[in-house]
């Protein structure tokens, strides 16, 4: 009799026991999988280029350098440009000298030094449209961007405003020195000094620098290559720009938020606890719906971009990495 209690007992539990397990892996297959969304890292890049037509003299940097801001990447050759700074300085300072002479008076001194300054002023009207015809030509060809052509063009007409200028200022020096003569002088001076500041400020581009600090991901042209005014010659990567993007399904939209918090894994950096904040959200174009679910009569899901700043920096937070984000069927983002 107790035998048979014994077994019964036995059998209860192991029934028991069966059914407990069974109702277990029920909930747990009945339970949905977590949800993973993978993101990637990407920073601001920067393209430096510049407004020369030159070509490349010197790198001071290369692939995979840590710049500061104002430190010098490269040094650009423009003979051109720099043939063109000596003339126009040159240009200033006949004029200056003009204007002195006028100012002491009407001489034969005076009547041939606005004869030469004329024959200057003519000389660079002709080098101004010898060079808008080059010019042209690249532009036809591709060569150069528009905005060379257009400089181009307002060189060669200031050139010979300069020169009709001149050729007036000549005149009056004939005819003698009145107060508008004087005035015409004063206004030449100071388009003269407006032409060198004009070169100089392209000249300023030989060197060009680094406008943040960052690192060299890419140097497109070889040393000794010709560059065109706006080409790209290379890309700056600000690191302590990075975030993190993801492709989100419009269903899931309501747990993303302008402000808020999530913990996201980072397998390259070996970390799944770091914080990111959501400070973007834009919608994909129509070529990016997820699925379409018309035949059900309800409508296609688009796909939004999020992105995603870390609230503190992370060392080693670098761009390509794979970011993924997981959560529960009923996500419970940090607060």
């Amino acid at each position: 009799m107790d035998r048979n209690r014994k077994y019964l007992a036995i059998a209860f539990a192991s029934l028991l026991a069966a059914v407990v397990i069974v109702t277990v892996a029920g909930l747990l297959l009945a339970r949905k999988p977590p949800l993973t969304l993978q993101g990637q890292v990407e920073a601001t890049e920067i393209r430096i280029s510049g407004k020369l037509l030159g070509r490349i003299d010197s790198f001071r940097v290369k692939e995979g350098d840590e710049v500061r801001a104002g430190d010098t990447l490269v040094v650009i050759n423009s003979p051109i440009v720099q043939a063109q700074y000596r003339k126009t300085e040159a240009l200033h300072r006949a004029t200056e000298e003009e204007n002195r002479k006028i100012d002491r008076g009407t001489r034969s001194q005076i009547v041939a030094s606005a004869y030469q300054v004329w024959l200057a002023a003519k000389s660079q009207a002709e080098l101004a449209e010898k060079t808008h015809a080059r010019v042209h030509k690249l532009y036809t060809d591709s060569v150069v961007a528009r905005q060379r052509y257009d400089e181009a063009e307002a060189a060669m007409q200031s050139a010979r405003a300069a020169e009709r200028s001149a050729y007036e200022q000549y005149r009056l020096a004939l005819e003698g020195v009145q107060r508008e003569d004087r005035e015409a002088s004063r206004n030449m001076v100071a388009a003269a000094a407006s032409s060198v500041d004009e070169v100089a400020a392209l000249l300023v581009d030989a060197k060009l620098t680094a406008p943040a600090d960052g690192q060299i991901a890419g140097i497109y042209p070889k040393r000794g290559e010709l560059v065109a005014p706006g080409a790209p010659i290379m890309n700056l990567v600000v690191l302590d720009d990075s975030y993190v993007v993801f492709n989100v399904r419009e269903d899931l939209m309501p747990h993303f938020r302008i402000g808020k918090h999530f913990a996201v894994a980072v397998p390259a950096l070996a970390r799944d606890d770091i914080t990111l904040e959501v400070y973007y959200i834009s919608p994909l174009g129509s070529f990016a719906t997820w699925k379409s679910t018309k035949q059900a009569g309800s409508y296609d899901m688009r796909t939004f971009e999020v992105r995603l700043r870390p609230t503190i920096a992370v060392e080693g937070l670098r761009p390509g990495m794979t970011a993924i984000l997981e959560w529960e069927a009923s996500p419970n983002p940090l607060p």
